[in-house]
């Protein structure tokens, strides 16, 4: 409604040809700025005070009043949701570009650190994941329908490439990497990094270049 309040009118939307549509997409580009600050803002509160932490410092920190943050997310869940796909979205979709910029078995080894950032900041969603919130029941199931197919098409470029082993179910590696990261916590990112490049050598050990339509 307060949008509508500020939109030029009809006539003045007439007389100024483009303006008329070129209004909306300004608005909806606003709105997704305020969108985006406010998911950024929220991850790195929830990082350091935790998802209870008070919305105006969350606000304050996106340069966005507080009536915003509530008409984007009127229920702390659903930031805490927001944040999460958000998360998720990103490090599925580094994947090809990965892919693109890398040598197969690298692309892999860079998806690995950019999915250990990924558990690093998840730690401060974790309190509300595992609360037993329903609301947050339909997490896990996407991030395995984002993460998996991503990471299996940097594997499979990989094995074909004699990188990396074929045998390496997506899954089993994405737990793994999330196993080593918590137990890690302790020595930082640092480590959880030294950590993640013996597990990459290891997904080399064995690797032969596959030839044909089999794999070796």
């Amino acid at each position: 409604m307060e949008i509508n309040k500020l939109a030029p009118n009809a006539s003045a939307g007439s007389e100024s040809g483009g303006n008329e549509e070129q209004n909306p997409r300004r608005v909806r580009a606003d709105a997704q700025r305020s969108t985006d600050a406010l998911l950024q803002a929220a991850l790195e509160v929830f990082g350091t005070s935790g998802v209870d932490a008070p919305v105006r410092e969350i606000a304050q920190r996106a340069g966005v009043g507080v009536g915003t943050l509530y008409r984007r997310f009127p229920q702390r869940s659903d930031l805490v949701i927001a944040v999460f796909r958000h998360e998720v979205d990103a490090c599925a979709e580094a994947a090809p570009m990965l892919a693109a910029e890398y040598a197969p078995g690298e692309a892999v080894a860079q998806w690995m650190l950019r999915y250990v950032d990924f558990i690093a900041a998840k730690r401060g969603l974790a309190a509300a994941l595992h609360s037993g919130d329903p609301a947050f029941a339909i997490l896990p199931a996407y991030f395995q329908q984002r993460l998996e197919p991503a990471l299996r098409s940097l594997l499979d470029a990989a094995a074909a490439a004699g990188d990396m082993r074929a045998d390496i179910a997506p899954y089993d590696l994405l737990r793994a990497v999330a196993n080593l990261s918590t137990t890690t916590q302790e020595g930082g990112p640092e480590h959880a990094r030294r950590m993640l490049a013996l597990l990459v050598d290891g997904l080399r050990y064995g690797a032969r270049p596959v030839t044909g339509s089999s794999k070796v």
